[in-house]
């Protein structure tokens, strides 16, 4: 069985670092996978893919040549004469489905944010039957799959994209006298709340009673430039830009709390390392990330765009810095038995005998 795997971009950032795992978990089912990408964007997901030994087939054209693109990806897909199509994100899978149609093969479709934009969601509730199976990347992106693209529940399957490494590198515990190193990882983007991240740094700058602290924001994006701007007038003294994060895992490891203060999110693989990485962790009630930190044991939950509850309960961690590590390691226990990697490749077994099906059909 062959399958073309159908993507937006090689830009770097959530969607796409899971990729080489969920490639290696599909063709661990004896599948062949080809990946295709319709821009290169800032390619900065290149790298893992080329570790990977995943070397992907990227459209030059232009983003706003939709037409080009259609006929790349058929023409290219063709060629390599797949027995089905899987998309992810709403360009990739509207043009992936019309490739399908002409190939005559069935379409599997991811899923991963909890925000679509308002024409994106009408375009995808209008073409939902073209896709033979949805995948959402979490229990909060399959329930609202099926409300917006009005989908029964049988058409809608979850795959959470990402498993837990137990040999990943930890954090080590905060020791007295030592800053607090504090951190938040992901695209310096409207939606990860860096804004009111940056607020309630300003209000915890103000407090007094607290453990010396610093905190190291990792990620690019187009808001970057507005947030320096921002914390400048701030004249926040305790927060840096660490720029794109190369190695992840090395980077979650220097600190003792996390933190992801999203607007919107999907799964959220960002904090889950966090936790993996044996880090407690402060999130925005929002996406998959309620549903994983379900004990204060593990960190803490906070409403979206709320400055003074982010600083509150940030506030509450630095006062026990010493507890830290504990928490940590609860959570860390939760994220190794929710996301084994044998329940990973059990979802991958399934949407692939699933297609396997639709293809001999």
């Amino acid at each position: 069985m062959r399958i073309a795997y159908l993507i937006n971009s090689m830009e770097g950032g959530g969607a796409q670092s899971p990729l080489p795992a969920i490639i290696r978990g599909i063709e661990q089912q004896g599948v062949e996978v080809k990946l295709f990408a319709l821009a290169r964007k800032d390619g900065k997901a290149l790298p893992r893919l080329v570790e990977a030994d995943i070397e992907p087939s990227i459209f030059e054209g232009s983003l706003k040549d939709h037409l080009g693109a259609y006929r790349w990806a058929k023409r290219e897909i063709a060629q390599f004469a797949p027995d089905a199509i899987w998309t992810s994100l709403t360009r990739a899978t509207l043009i992936g489905q019309f490739v399908a149609r002409k190939l005559g093969v069935p379409v599997a479709s991811w899923q991963h944010s909890a925000f679509l934009k308002p024409w994106n969601e009408r375009l995808l509730r209008w073409r939902r039957n073209a896709s033979n199976i949805w995948i959402a990347d979490s229990e909060a992106v399959a329930e609202l799959t099926r409300q917006r693209l009005h989908l029964p529940n049988e058409r809608v399957v979850t795959w959470p994209i990402y498993f837990a490494d137990p040999q990943a590198p930890q954090a080590a515990a905060w020791q007295e006298g030592e800053v607090v190193r504090i951190g938040a990882m992901g695209r310096l983007h409207v939606s990860k709340g860096y804004d009111t991240l940056l607020e309630a740094m300003a209000l915890l700058e103000q407090r007094t009673g607290l453990p010396p602290f610093r905190l190291a924001i990792g990620g690019s994006g187009p808001d970057g430039e507005m947030l320096r701007q921002r914390a400048l007038k701030l004249n926040l003294r305790t927060v840096e830009f660490a720029g794109f994060v190369e190695q992840p895992q090395q980077f979650l490891a220097g600190l003792h709390l996390y933190l992801q203060p999203s607007r919107r999110e999907g799964f959220c693989i960002a904090m889950h390392e966090a936790m993996q990485a044996a880090l407690p962790v402060v999130v925005s009630r929002i996406g998959e990330m309620p549903h994983t930190v379900i004990d204060p044991k593990m960190g803490r939950i906070i409403p979206p765009d709320d400055a003074q509850a982010l600083a509150d309960a940030i506030a509450g961690l630095l006062q026990q810095p010493g507890e830290l590590a504990s928490i940590g390691e609860a959570g860390r226990q939760r994220v190794l038995e929710k996301f084994s990697k044998d329940r990973f490749d059990a979802n991958a077994a399934q949407i692939v005998r699933r297609l396997g099906e639709l293809a001999r059909r």
